[in-house]
């Protein structure tokens, strides 16, 4: 299972907000470059790089970030947030993402994505597929779709996506444990490689997702409030 440490990104600042709210972010660190420096370090080979500005938006904004960040360490980074056009994609995968993730975007243009996946393959498209009561939520969270989580990942692995980064927003941020009975239904349901986000605050909870078959688990604020020490997470890499 692949560790998968998270910086989201506000105003070129590393922050982290609760359930999705931007009223309740935090800023962690002013330079995003440190923080993943300090992952690299721990012999983290994977980032979550997440450009909030752009998921609220809908242009992606931070890419700056995301080029500093590729040029000075070796990490393989997932990028997502505000990518809603080719040139969005093609500014992402220029600045140094390794893979992107199409979240709004792969509601609201389906046929848009399913050509960047004929484009690019799907070991470069990652879908986002994060939920609240199950209905996939869009533009940041802000907005709740009516579209089923399990729906939209079985149409998308039909089109060939093998890689979901599926987040329960009632999860994230809580440091309450993560939305393990959901993952367990999707990946038995969809047989998709899964990555789980969301409410993850101790290591037991990563052993537990190893366990139940997740592809991934993407480590936020159990991070930055130390519940959890990249000394501890390096072990695991």
């Amino acid at each position: 299972m692949k560790i998968i440490p998270a910086i989201d990104i506000i105003n070129g600042k590393c922050v982290r907000l609760t359930q999705g709210d931007y009223t309740t972010q935090k800023v962690y660190n002013e330079n995003p470059v440190e923080v993943a420096r300090q992952f690299e370090g721990a012999g983290i080979q994977y980032l979550h790089l997440v450009d909030l500005d752009g998921a609220k938006s809908g242009t992606i904004t931070n890419y700056k970030v995301l080029e500093a960040i590729a040029q000075q360490t070796r990490l393989k980074i997932d990028f997502g947030g505000g990518i809603k056009s080719d040139d969005d994609i093609q500014t992402a995968f220029n600045c140094g993402a390794s893979q992107v993730t199409a979240g709004s975007i792969a509601v609201k243009n389906p046929e848009l994505v399913w050509q960047w996946l004929q484009t690019y393959g799907n070991d470069k498209i990652l879908l986002g597929a994060d939920c609240h009561n199950r209905k996939i939520a869009i533009n940041g969270w802000q907005q709740q779709s009516e579209t089923d989580v399990f729906d939209f990942i079985q149409a998308y692995k039909q089109k060939g996506i093998t890689t979901v980064i599926c987040t329960d927003i009632s999860k994230d941020g809580m440091l309450q444990g993560p939305s393990v009975a959901l993952y367990k239904e999707l990946i038995a349901a969809t047989g998709i490689h899964l990555i789980a986000s969301g409410g993850i605050a101790s290591l037991k909870d990563v052993a537990i997702l190893k366990q139940i078959g997740c592809a991934g688990a993407i480590i936020g604020k159990a991070l930055y409030e130390g519940n959890i020490t990249l000394k501890e997470l390096s072990k695991l890499c």
